[in-house]
């Protein structure tokens, strides 16, 4: 697995587009986000579907047509540096097949945030535009206007990345070792039902799996795994870094079934790296080379997300 092309780091006064790919938005929390974004000196501009809710699928922010439009659009935007995703929830499966690839690759590298939902989109931008993105916290997020943890690590990855490129582990290693490959990974189960459609890898061979969840349960969790095992799309990653677990059940359940499969790959694992579904949850690049060390509780890039 080869690094990916890391886009320009943002500067002051940047255009920074928010896109609804995914679920409906809260609009108090999206103009708190839009009016953080502005105290970062960034210029940030809601796309114009972003507060729609499909007449007939409630869980969908506007139709499928009108949130690829949102994406496209600002994605082909010239005067826009980066896009960020306003909530995760479910839909960008549904986006994803609608977008025009040929011309997004033609745009251009820019900066893409999302987490949760959006794994579809951190995968196809790997795949299709082969891009290093960014899985962290969504404009319009509880997390995101509240924890200023969240706030400034995200803020020092757009900024300057360089000051964050060393992610440590609250938890204990799972597995023991060290290794090295290219990041990738985001919502396990999202990565398990991409697995054989468009836009989306093949398989984890040489990358550095990084993956969390919210509200499946222990056996969700295990047959997650267990779908990845079988089809052999976790066949010949280098090691695995484990963010959150919200609502997935007690830890002390859940572990043994992390340790159950992923310890048969024989490869470092780690806990509790702080990314995902967690109060003040830190961004992780995908697509950048990097050493997972899981004695020492860490993941540190050889190099900034951005340039």
């Amino acid at each position: 697995m080869k690094d990916l092309v890391r886009p320009s780091r943002l500067a002051p006064g940047a255009r920074v587009a928010v896109v609804a790919p995914s679920g409906p938005i809260v609009e108090e929390r999206l103009q708190a986000g839009l009016d953080l974004l502005r105290g970062w000196d960034l210029d940030p501009v809601a796309a114009p579907h972003v507060l729609d809710r499909d007449p007939g699928l409630g869980y969908l922010a506007g139709t499928d047509a009108d949130r690829a439009a949102d994406l496209q659009r600002a994605w082909c935007d010239p005067s826009v540096d980066a896009v960020l995703c306003a909530r995760g929830g479910y839909g960008a499966q549904r986006v994803v097949d609608l977008l025009d690839w040929d011309a997004m690759r033609a745009a251009g590298p820019k900066v893409f945030v999302g987490f949760s939902d959006s794994t579809t989109l951190h995968e196809a931008f790997a795949v299709r535009l082969g891009l290093v993105t960014l899985y962290g916290p969504v404009a319009a997020g509880a997390d995101f206007v509240k924890n200023a943890r969240t706030q400034e690590h995200l803020r020092a990855t757009l900024f300057a990345p360089e000051t964050v490129r060393t992610l440590t582990s609250s938890g204990t290693a799972l597995a023991p070792g060290r290794a090295r490959g290219v990041t990738l990974g985001g919502c396990l189960s999202l990565l398990a039902t991409g697995y054989g459609t468009p836009h989306t890898r093949a398989g984890a061979r040489g990358g550095l799996l990084l993956i969390e969840d919210v509200a499946e349960p222990p056996y969700a969790v295990d047959r997650a795994l267990t779908q990845l095992l079988r089809t052999g799309w976790l066949d010949g990653v280098t090691g695995v870094g484990l963010g959150s677990w919200d609502r997935c059940g007690a830890y002390e359940e859940l572990r043994p079934v992390l340790a159950d499969r992923l310890g048969g790959l024989g490869v470092p694992v780690v806990e509790e790296l702080g990314f995902g579904h967690c109060e003040g949850a830190v961004t992780v690049p995908f697509g950048v080379s990097a050493v997972l060390d899981a004695d020492a509780g860490t993941l540190a890039l050889d190099e900034p997300a951005l340039r």
